[in-house]
């Protein structure tokens, strides 16, 4: 077999699995949006579900999605940095350091079930935080810390080494060519890994549904429980209570983590940009 031929399929496999990945998607989205689009309302967004069948509204499921969200972002968001920082500019690279990334690759890689029991024998029970947003915060903090913890390291990695030279040059200190010229140039794709760390959190079912409840409150304090939109959307599909409302709730989510998606393009083209 010529490099030519060769070429040409491998061209042929990949225009087929691209091709296939699309309309997979597509059709999942097509279909979410056909049975979901005649739900979204003002009335559907901003009011309460009612009676056994869950009509009504979803408002206090997206704003304990958000809340517990929003939370977990604000955990780990100094922890992954302050890591990544160390990792990056601080640790004499050896075994030590590996062994760090090779923990938050395989963080990374735990399923969200696990996390979820995890979080629940942890927080709710041995720590006696009960079933609450601080407690589905903290277990979704860890499936967030890894992603945010590398993204941020490779961001720094990626900062060239002329500024930080120049930096040293001008008789900067160590912390201050960090925190003034490597983290300000490096903080467009830092968002980036946060706002998808921030995606892959507001899709979550297994973790806040062992660690924060099912009860359909609005939260104001972080240790009061609620029911986030991914687990109001499996009980009313998986029990078959409101279908209608289910999909509804489908394509509201689907909305609200591709604009996470299109938020993390947009400060990713950004990067590039400069």
């Amino acid at each position: 077999m010529n490099k030519n031929t060769a070429n040409a399929i491998a061209l042929t496999l990949l225009w087929i699995s691209a091709i296939v990945t699309v309309a997979v998607l597509g059709t999942v989205i097509i279909y979410v949006f056909v049975n979901g689009i005649a739900q979204l309302s003002p009335e559907f967004i901003f009011t309460w579900p009612e009676g056994v069948a869950a009509e009504g509204g979803i408002w206090p499921t997206i704003v304990s999605t958000l809340y517990v969200t929003a939370l977990a972002m604000i955990i780990v968001t100094p922890i992954a940095i302050l890591a990544a920082v160390y990792l990056a500019e601080y640790a004499v690279q050896g075994r030590l350091v590996s062994t760090i990334r090779f923990a938050a690759d395989s963080l990374a890689s735990v399923p969200s079930i696990v996390m979820g029991l995890f979080g629940l024998a942890l927080f709710v029970e041995a720590a006696g935080i009960g079933f609450s947003m601080l407690s589905a915060a903290l277990a979704l903090s860890f499936l967030m810390l890894p992603i945010v913890m590398r993204t941020t390291e490779e961001a720094i990695r990626s900062v060239p080494k002329y500024i930080r030279w120049g930096s040293y040059g001008l008789g900067a200190t160590k912390w201050q060519v960090v925190s003034r010229s490597v983290l300000p140039a490096s903080m467009p794709r830092i968002v980036t890994g946060i706002i998808l760390a921030t995606g892959r959190a507001v899709g979550e079912t297994a973790v806040v549904i062992y660690t924060m409840g099912q009860a359909i409150n609005l939260p104001i304090t972080p240790f009061d429980s609620g029911r986030p939109m991914t687990v109001h959307l499996y009980l009313l599909a998986m029990e078959g209570i409101n279908l209608p409302a289910a999909y509804g709730t489908a394509l509201l989510l689907m909305i609200m983590i591709l604009a996470f998606n299109l938020g993390a393009r947009y400060f990713l083209r950004r990067n590039r940009k400069v």
